[in-house]
């Protein structure tokens, strides 16, 4: 039986996202923005994390006026040694080499353009 990844794709984003500054406290919609999840995809995976110890989660003491509390989330001592590690794993695991995808070759004339008739 194969076993199971520790950490999902999801789940390895939002680590990375709260592992540039693991100390601070960041709110779930700047997390949305950095990571690109939705926050039906975010916020279970932020509840797991909190269940587990990883992340802790507290409400903002002061919000601005005519706003709501917001929840905030950064990473416990365990959670950035899991992130830490977890995401040494994924980086190891990366094909040698492969950083970003090399652009896509343009065509002469264009999107779209249609190559001279052969003579």
């Amino acid at each position: 039986m194969k076993s199971r990844r520790e950490f999902s794709p999801q789940t390895l984003a939002v680590l990375a996202a709260l592992s540039e500054q693991p100390s601070q406290w960041q709110h779930g919609y700047a997390l949305a923005t950095s990571t690109g999840l939705k926050s039906g995809t975010l916020y279970p995976i932020l509840i797991r994390l909190a269940d587990r110890g990883l992340v802790e989660a507290c409400w903002q003491d002061e919000p601005q006026p005519g706003r709501p509390r917001r929840h905030l989330y950064r990473l416990t001592a365990d959670g950035a040694a899991s992130a830490a590690r977890a995401l040494a794993i994924q980086a190891a695991q990366r094909p040698a080499g492969r950083r970003t995808p090399a652009p896509a070759p343009q065509r002469p004339g264009g999107r779209g353009a249609v190559a001279p008739a052969a003579r």
